[in-house]
């Protein structure tokens, strides 16, 4: 994010990085639509029978849980959990390979929400009559449409996300600062007065995910999103070489290299930067809801339990955008016991098991109802902002080539991050990059 706009920015901004240095600191694709997609009615799902669920890496804990709740009423048709890497990226190739390979080793598939036009496209997720969905209705509209292609449904919402501030609220308050910044500036000067406590010596401004992989897609999108810009305009067209997703990566960019991000960020994935907030190694830091029942933990794992608040992201000049996240569920074109996995699907989707679910672990539900629910609302006082973030997240690029796509978005970002490419070009590379991934 931007913390330099002019010489009088620049040299304050040194002065935070100063200030912090003395104290020490969410694989080539198929075609472009034309392997289907698009019929016009759903295949029946049939089958009963055990299934299987792939599933990211659970940092959670609850997740079993939650499949337990289900095996302990379908003693014939149980669900095992087949636990995927933690990476996004490693997630997706797995269920490529899988279904690429026709195999049935995967019934249900945890999806990422920008993997729905890929996967439906290349036909290696089954199409979901919305009339065997009831509770369809009753999600965030947004998060439903992520699970759409070609205005059919390929899979359900069972969690959103949006990106949030975790911010030391002890530190900004012994600061005299009242409430969490709603402008890139106005966190760059927070830094600035907090690093003048000595309760903040060893810590740094603010961070992010930046590692090369889906994170710094989101986080990249976030910048340019949040100064007005965009990857992907409204027609589908690519739009990323602009001033205003200049502005965007510059902050990010400037960031870095004046030493507010710190230099370990780069290799901040959503639990390394998870594991240093806790530590009280950062004052501001980027991460998504699941993160605020870690936080909290009072065993000793967590630092900064009890000191810190959550706000919606910073912008340039007000609130910024967050990227749309979220896992929908989907059935694998593969699977035997497809009636099976329909049902396990929804009862994972149930205001019921969404409500468990956020009750242990913080994870934001698609179910609309839930952030309003107010024993919810008292137990997790993030559930306002993080409405808000939702509501206002964009999606990032939807097409049919997005892991080209993110990968091209990474590659770039990265390069102007480690400072080996300025951003102008890295943007106007990635502009000829996306043309030729994304038709129309």
């Amino acid at each position: 994010m931007r913390f330099e706009r002019s010489h009088a920015r620049r040299t304050a901004f040194v002065a935070v990085a100063s200030s912090f240095a003395l104290l020490a600191t969410a694989c080539g694709s198929g075609d472009d639509g034309s392997s289907g997609g698009g019929g016009s009615a759903a295949p029946a799902l049939e089958g009963r029978g055990p299934i299987t669920l792939a599933s990211g890496k659970d940092t959670s804990g609850n997740l079993q849980n939650q499949l337990n709740a289900w095996n302990a009423s379908h003693p014939t048709e149980k669900v095992e959990l087949k636990e995927l890497p933690e990476d996004a990226n490693a997630q997706r190739q797995q269920m490529i390979q899988n279904a690429q390979a026709q195999s049935d080793a995967f019934s249900v598939l945890s999806m990422d929400v920008v993997w729905t036009s890929e996967f439906a496209a290349n036909q290696w997720v089954t199409q979901i009559p919305e009339d065997k969905v009831p509770d369809l209705g009753k999600l965030i509209p947004a998060t439903v449409e992520t699970a759409k292609y070609r205005d059919k449904l390929y899979g359900v919402p069972v969690t959103s996300d949006g990106g949030l501030l975790y911010y030391r609220k002890d530190l900004l308050t012994k600061a005299g600062i009242a409430d969490a910044p709603k402008t890139w500036d106005e966190m760059l000067a927070a830094c600035q007065k907090v690093a003048a406590l000595p309760e903040a010596k060893g810590m740094s401004c603010y961070a992010g995910q930046y590692e090369k992989y889906e994170g710094l897609t989101v986080n990249f999108a976030e910048a340019i999103n949040s100064a007005g810009g965009v990857i992907v305009d409204k027609d589908g067209k690519p739009n990323v070489n602009t001033p205003e997703a200049k502005a965007g990566l510059e902050e990010l960019v400037n960031g870095f290299k004046a030493g507010a991000i710190p230099k370990a960020a780069i290799t901040y994935k959503e639990e390394e930067g998870r594991r240093a907030f806790q530590e009280g190694k950062l004052l501001f830091h980027r991460n998504w809801p699941y993160v605020y029942a870690l936080a909290n933990k009072t065993d000793g794992s967590s630092k900064v339990a009890g000191k810190f608040g959550v706000a919606p992201l910073p912008g340039k000049t007000g609130p910024g955008v967050s990227s749309l996240g979220g896992h929908d569920y989907a059935i694998s074109s593969f699977a035997k016991n497809k009636a099976t996995a329909l049902d396990f699907i929804n009862f994972m989707a149930s205001e019921e098991r969404q409500k468990a679910n956020i009750e242990k672990t913080s994870q934001a539900p698609s179910w609309a109802s839930l952030y309003d629910d107010p024993a919810l609302t008292k137990q997790f006082p993030y559930l306002a902002p993080l409405k808000a973030s939702i509501l206002g997240a964009q999606p990032r690029p939807r097409v049919v080539k997005y892991g080209d796509v993110t990968a091209a978005i990474q590659a770039a970002a990265y390069d102007a991050l480690n400072a080996k490419v300025a951003p102008d070009k890295a943007l106007a590379d990635l502009q000829t990059k996306l043309q030729s991934l994304i038709t129309q």
